[in-house]
């Protein structure tokens, strides 16, 4: 086998490895530790290749990733063909490009910045996406980690970036150590073991709080069925007859609060009291706030709502949406207004499913006192893994517990660390109830006053990585022609000029 042929057996077998680990370490049901490799295998090849030959094995490699999520775009979410295409292969682009300056970094003798470039590159995109795309931080490595809670704890300082920057900055200090001469070689091993042991430290010592304990429980009620149902007709006064059964048990166990999925009924404001009536006498007789989540047609518009049936007998908290499914739900009108469960010794916060795919919500009502989040729900059955543990990720954010009741889901119910205290998949049973004592630990945390800081830091560190390949490029390539000889003879043939 000649050496042409051996080198493109090395960038297939490279390109195919980094793939196929993307495909099981994301997507909607990962494999957490398999996200940490699976960059590494492309960014190694890079620097031993020509710059379109690297470049064309990281796109090859995310998009080969991300097989699995074409047909949950198309066909679970219903995204116009030119959009998922835009998504998939735009990220596998940028993926792309984001391995072109870590290269040439590491050809040019700095291999800190190259390890560097590539974490803080991907967090800034995937921050701008955050912020510009309707979704929010929906498109996030981050959540491949929500179930190990060492890791999952940087999140209540950095925000979900952080745990991105871990996941790529581990692989990417790895291939530059890899690469890199003695002297480079250490200072890049000692950094990501320090981050990394930072990180991971800090993880140990937020679990080693004690869970908090309350008097207070919590019920989440549940049953899988086909889109919502007119709450006057037969099948919605059978379908509320069914939960309302239900609902003097659970407060017998001693339940403050239940919480039903999203979109249960609708109705408007002539058939809401069939609704109103007799959640709110349940409420009253058993000393238990109902929240019901439905379409409410109100003067002209649909509201995806909320609504919290007192147990002292008050007047209904109506809490409205506010972050709506793009496409999905185009016909409704957002809300604008935070909602709070009344007569709570705790400030409960209330909001819908979408909600938590964005971290300002959140964020917003932690600062408004709230310790905890009651959620309706509504998952479309593949992704109940991954949408149940972003809202998770958005308790550990902001140190609250979640409180989450979804159908075609999870009924999770997390504290401030991510444990998760309860869970149940709604097609458990025909009707599926949990009965929870809900946690009480809550404290601000560093996300929670700070915000987005983290991804502002890696902005900045992208830039000054690039200002060094910069300083570098207009040194003249003459001057590094030298090292660059030098790099291809230890590290062997097949590199084309930076």
């Amino acid at each position: 086998m000649n050496s042409p042929i051996r080198r493109l057996a090395v960038v297939l077998a490279a390109t195919a490895l980094s793939a196929t680990l993307f495909h099981f370490g994301t997507g909607l049901r990962p494999v957490p530790w398999l996200t940490w490799l699976a960059p590494l295998p492309v960014l190694v090849l890079a620097p031993r290749v020509g710059a379109r030959t690297a470049f064309l094995a990281a796109s090859a490699a995310w998009l080969g990733g991300e097989t699995t999520m074409w047909g949950y775009f198309l066909s679970t979410l219903q995204v116009p063909s030119p959009l998922a295409v835009s998504l998939i292969v735009g990220s596998a682009l940028l993926f792309g490009l984001v391995v072109l300056p870590s290269r040439m970094l590491m050809l040019r003798g700095h291999p800190l910045a190259a390890a560097a470039v590539v974490p803080t590159a991907w967090v800034v995109i995937e921050y701008a996406v955050s912020v510009l795309s309707p979704n929010g931080a929906w498109w996030s490595l981050a959540y491949t980690q929500a179930d190990i809670l060492a890791v999952l704890q940087t999140a209540s300082v950095t925000g979900p970036w952080g745990i991105t920057f871990l996941l790529l900055g581990v692989p990417a200090a790895a291939a530059a150590s890899f690469s890199a001469r003695r002297a480079g070689r250490l200072r890049v091993a000692v950094t990501a073991v320090i981050i990394l042991a930072v990180a991971v430290g800090y993880g140990a010592w937020q679990l080693s709080a004690p869970y908090g304990e309350s008097s207070e429980k919590v019920a989440l009620l549940a049953t899988d069925h086909d889109g919502w149902a007119p709450v006057a007709s037969p099948e919605g006064r059978a379908l509320l007859g069914q939960y309302t059964a239900r609902i003097p048990d659970l407060a017998a166990r001693g339940t403050r609060v239940v919480v039903m999925p999203e979109k249960v009924f609708i109705a408007d404001d002539t058939t809401l009291p069939v609704l109103a009536a007799p959640l709110a006498r349940l409420a009253t007789d058993h000393h238990v706030d109902i929240i019901v989540g439905l379409i409410l047609q109100r003067s002209g518009t649909l509201r995806n709502a909320a609504i919290d049936f007192p147990a002292d007998g008050s007047r209904p908290i109506e809490y409205f949406k506010h972050h709506l499914i793009p496409g999905l739900e185009s016909d409704f009108q957002p809300g604008d207004r935070k909602a709070f469960v009344p007569g709570s010794g705790s400030r409960w916060g209330i909001a819908i499913c979408f909600d938590l795919d964005l971290p300002g919500l959140v964020r917003d009502y932690r600062r408004s006192g709230a310790t905890a989040i009651f959620v309706p729900a509504w998952d479309f059955d593949r992704d109940r893994w991954l949408h149940g543990r972003m809202a998770v990720t958005r308790g550990v954010e902001n140190g609250l517990s979640v409180v989450r009741a979804a159908r075609d889901g999870d009924l999770v119910v997390s504290d401030d660390k991510g444990r998760i205290r309860s869970e149940a998949h709604s097609d458990d049973a025909p009707f599926v109830s949990v009965v929870t004592t809900l946690p009480t630990r809550s404290a601000h945390t560093p996300y929670t006053r700070f915000g987005d800081w983290f991804a502002g830091a890696c902005a900045l560190l992208l830039a000054l990585s690039l200002a060094s390949l910069g300083r570098t490029r207009r040194a003249g390539g003459a001057r590094h022609a030298p090292a660059r000889e030098s790099w291809m003879k230890t590290h062997g043939p097949g590199v084309a000029a930076s």
